[in-house]
């Protein structure tokens, strides 16, 4: 298998410096000052029955997009509250969970004729100390929200490898790569409010986040924490 190239040059790579959690409650600034400011003109003087009317419909866009926000910002939180029936220190194959999710999604893939691809080193097994519901939680939200922005007919491809370099690069790499359309890549829609939340699930699991693109393409790749073992 190819290794996993994380310095490869990709145009673009986003890099925010802030949790999950402090992007959401940033994003939800902008609809809510726009709301605002959409109450306050249609106080400022009269106007015609169309302008109240195109007001209200503006008022209920942003009144979605606060909930979508809201609901995804409850997600986080609850994320962060300790599950009372998780197994403390449980260990589970993220591999296993990843296929798994593959499996069920894949009426999903089939509706947008796209391939979902696992490529995983058979001789590693990927560990992560959470457990198995959660992380089948975290693992469905990343999937499905990875194939509602990737475009029609196009391939998702979910691979898995060792990486031994310098102390950035080493460890355990989950990488999904897709391609998506300019207008699924709208900063608070549904999927990407679900890799947000998706982000900070892993976050909890002390895994690391990097998301890059090159033009249409997504690169998705995430450092596991320093728990995997070999296969004996």
């Amino acid at each position: 298998m190819t290794p996993l190239q994380i310095s490869a040059p990709l145009a673009v790579e986003e890099i925010t410096g802030r949790s999950p959690l402090a992007q959401l409650l940033h994003a939800l600034n902008q609809p809510l000052t726009g709301l605002q400011c959409s109450m306050e003109v249609a106080l400022a003087g009269s106007r015609t029955p169309e302008q109240y009317r195109q007001g209200l419909r503006d008022g209920l866009a942003l009144t979605e997009r606060m909930r979508a926000l809201v609901e995804a910002i409850r997600e986080v939180a609850d994320g962060l509250d300790e599950d009372e029936n998780e197994i403390p220190n449980e260990m589970t194959d993220l591999a296993a969970i990843l296929r798994e999710t593959v499996n069920d999604l894949k009426p999903v893939a089939e509706s947008k004729a796209i391939r979902m691809e696992i490529e995983f080193d058979s001789s590693l097994i990927l560990v992560v100390r959470a457990g198995r519901q959660k992380l089948g939680g975290i693992a469905f939200r990343l999937l499905d929200s990875v194939l509602s922005l990737a475009a029609e007919g196009n391939a998702v491809k979910v691979s898995a490898v060792k990486i031994e370099a310098s102390a950035a690069q080493s460890g355990d790499w989950l990488r999904i790569r897709w391609e998506v359309t300019e207008e699924a890549r709208q900063p608070s829609s549904r999927p990407e409010l679900g890799l947000l939340v998706a982000q900070a699930g892993f976050d909890c699991c002390g895994a690391e986040w990097q998301r890059m693109w090159d033009g249409k393409q997504e690169t998705l790749s995430i450092r596991l924490p320093g728990i995997s073992r070999k296969n004996s």
